[in-house]
């Protein structure tokens, strides 16, 4: 299962303009942010709390940020 982060991305550039910047407020490394919005890892608890906190995501408004399932349509799933 992999989730969608463009409503994410959108925040993340509306807040800080760039991924890179984001990525020094959350102490990470570039390369990690881009592989946790790209699915290729995990975000962990703390870092969801703490994206959270710098981006100003409301507690009830988390799964739209972070939980979100991405949908594939018919012909991805063939492809598959």
């Amino acid at each position: 299962m992999s989730f969608e982060y463009s409503k994410l991305l959108g925040r993340i550039k509306e807040k800080y303009s760039t991924q890179a910047n984001f990525a020094k407020v959350m102490n990470l490394s570039e390369r990690s942010i881009s592989q946790k919005i790209n699915g290729k890892c995990d975000w962990k608890q703390q870092e969801i709390a703490r994206a959270c906190r710098v981006l100003n995501i409301e507690v009830e408004n988390i799964p739209e940020y972070f939980f979100t399932i991405n949908v594939q349509s018919n012909e991805q799933r063939k492809e598959i």
